[in-house]
Order: structure tokens, then C-alpha cells, then sequence
């Protein structure tokens, strides 16, 4: 039995897969634990194994963070956790254990033959072409907002019979934020001004396409604009009960307030802006993908063409863009199927 996981810095899930059909397939209800309740993964898997008397002959995790591939190790981004794949086989007794960055995790599930390609496990954007899932060969490029910015690239190989993707992970989303306008470079001041001390002037797509980007979006507007708060969003984001960008999307997509609406505006402005740039940069013939937690909550938004419009101003290379199909990933728990789907690949390499 493969277990599978998805390490954040808030939550863990966890969850068993049957990787003997074509396609994994999920064999266990999925188990959340809080990450910062536990002094690392272990202990979590621990609790695991114990709740559902499971036996594991391997185990893939994604993790919110870079994999020291070589060693088999990863420093979380926001949790005081090193994880070591070798440790883990130790102490848990699990034959083979592998960690993943949590984007590089869900392309593996755009990489396997058949995967993401039931009705509804993805969206496209844009209708120029009508195409399904994996139908055009080509480059691929994974975009993720969330809690930050991952991205991660799938390297077609002609070369190989039927096609055959190579995935890797990137730290792309801490490339440097480039304002398109008067706007955005005021945004760009804006933002290095609140973070001289952490950054020293280096700012970040991750500091604009993210959760906390929709809430640096929203201050930029309301401070150095002059926009007005709805009293209700205010209070609510006083409270701090929930996250900042779920009470700001959700009015601007409800229409009850207008800093929200613009806030959202431009997040998905520049959000198509840097999908444009990752196509480009991969050539990614075989789409450009959105994942992350927060593209299936604003899909209304994205698709009303503002997102499009900014992913297709490249100048003379709009036309080349306009070939390239967009999609939403909206597959439940992308990161665990594509775990899944990464022990399954490497157990065709084994057994070729």
C-alpha cells in the first residue's frame, strides 16, 4: 500500500492509493492533521499508521519547500521542520520513502498518461482551441497561488514513443516582480517600502500572486489610493478569523465591495501576466495550468477575460499565446493524486 501526503505549513493530509491500475486511485478517506501541533512529519505519520492500523511499503510526500533531491531532505518554508526521507524509512519501517516539493507533486498527476482527465478535474479558460487534457503534445508549465507562488515545468520528450514528460520543480514564484504600468509600478514601491528590511528591495511575484499578494493588493489601493473600505470586509479582516484573501475575494466576486472588486481585478491582471511570461519562457505548447488553493475559488473571475487579456499582451507574440490552451485545475487534492501518480511512473522506470 502507498502512502501519500500533502505538507503544509498549516495542515497535513494524509491518505492511502492503490497504484496496481493504469491510474492511482485512492483507497483510504483523507486525514488532516494540524502541522503545527506536531514537533515534525514523523510524529504525524506515526499518529497516522496508529488511527488506521495501515502497513506502507512506500511513502510519497509533497512538502511546502525545496527537496534537497541528493540528500533526501527538506527544510519547510514555514515550519522549524527538517524532514529526511532516510530517517523516516528508519523509524517508521517503510521500505522506500520519497519527498517531492508539493507543486512538483501535482504535475506529476499532469505527467502520467490518463491522469487529470475525468469531466471536471480541470477548467479551460480559454475557447480558442477545444481541447482535451494532454491531447497536445508539447511543454507544460504548473502555476499555483496559494499561500504563496510555486511553479513547476514538464519537459516533453519526443523522443520517446507516445510522449513522455520529464517533471521539474522551480522556485520561480521568488523571480522578481515586473509592474507593467504607472499602476503597477506604484504598487512595486509600495511593496519595497512595507518590506526594505526583509527583502531589501527585492520584491517577489509570490508578494503579489498570492493569498497574502490579494491583501497587499487590497492595502496598496486603499492606502495609496484613497478607495474606501466596505465596513463589513474591515471588520472581518480586523477580526483575523479568516484568511484576508478568502474575505476579499469573496466580495468582490459577491459585488459588495468596490476596493474588493479592483483588488481581485488586478491580482488576476497580473496573475495572466506571469502565466503569459512561464508560457513563454517553456514554450508550453501543452498548456499552462493553474493549481493552488486559490484559482477554483475565483474561477468566475478568471474567467470573465481579464485574466486572458493580460496573459495574451506579449506584443508580437500574442499570436503565438493564443495557441497555447489554459487550464484550472480543479481536481480534489491535486497534490496527493499526483504523489500517487509519481510512485506509479517510478514503478514503469523499475520495472522497464
Amino acid at each position: 500500500m502507498l502512502l501519500v501526503g500533502d505538507i503544509g505549513g498549516t495542515n497535513t493530509r494524509l491518505a492511502l492509493y492503490n497504484i496496481e491500475g493504469a491510474v492511482p486511485k485512492r483507497s483510504s478517506d483523507i486525514r488532516t492533521y494540524s502541522s503545527q501541533a506536531f514537533v515534525g512529519l514523523t510524529a504525524i505519520v506515526e499518529r497516522f499508521l496508529l488511527e488506521t492500523g495501515a502497513t506502507c511499503d512506500q511513502a510519497v510526500f509533497g512538502v511546502a519547500g525545496p527537496v534537497d533531491k541528493a540528500k533526501g531532505e527538506s527544510q519547510i518554508t514555514n515550519l522549524p521542520w527538517l524532514i529526511s526521507a532516510r530517517e523516516m524509512e528508519n523509524t517508521l519501517k517503510i521500505p522506500k520513502v520519497s519527498l517531492l516539493n508539493d507543486v512538483e507533486s501535482i504535475a506529476y498527476g499532469l505527467a502520467l498518461p490518463g491522469g487529470m482527465q475525468e469531466p471536471g478535474d480541470v477548467y479551460q479558460l480559454n475557447r480558442t482551441y477545444e481541447l482535451h487534457p494532454n491531447s497536445q503534445p508539447g511543454n507544460k508549465a504548473l502555476i499555483a497561488p496559494g499561500t504563496g507562488l510555486g511553479e513547476a515545468i514538464l519537459i516533453y520528450n519526443d523522443t520517446v514513443e507516445g510522449g513522455q514528460y520529464l517533471v521539474t520543480a522551480t522556485e520561480g514564484g521568488h523571480t522578481d516582480y515586473a509592474p507593467r504600468s504607472t499602476f503597477e509600478a506604484g504598487l512595486l514601491r509600495y511593496l519595497q517600502d512595507k518590506f526594505w528590511d526583509d527583502s531589501f528591495g527585492h520584491i517577489s511575484y509570490e508578494r503579489v500572486c498570492s493569498g497574502q499578494g490579494i491583501k497587499h493588493i487590497y492595502d496598496y489601493l486603499k492606502e495609496s489610493n484613497g478607495m474606501p473600505e466596505n465596513p463589513d470586509v474591515a471588520r472581518r479582516l480586523v477580526q483575523g478569523d479568516e484568511p484576508a484573501n478568502k474575505i476579499i475575494s469573496e466580495a468582490a466576486l459577491s459585488h459588495s465591495s468596490e476596493l474588493c472588486m479592483n483588488t481581485l481585478t488586478t491580482f488576476v491582471s497580473i496573475l495572466g501576466a506571469e502565466c503569459g511570461n512561464m508560457a513563454l519562457k517553456t514554450l508550453a505548447f501543452g498548456g499552462i495550468y493553474l493549481g493552488g488553493g486559490i484559482p477554483p475559488k475565483i474561477l468566475e473571475k478568471l474567467k470573465d477575460g481579464s485574466f486572458i487579456a493580460a496573459f495574451l499582451n506579449k506584443g508580437r507574440f500574442a499570436s503565438t499565446l493564443i495557441k497555447i490552451p489554459v487550464y484550472v485545475i480543479l481536481k480534489e487534492e491535486p497534490g496527493l493524486f499526483g504523489a500517487a501518480c509519481y510512485a506509479k511512473m517510478m514503478q514503469k522506470v523499475v520495472s522497464s
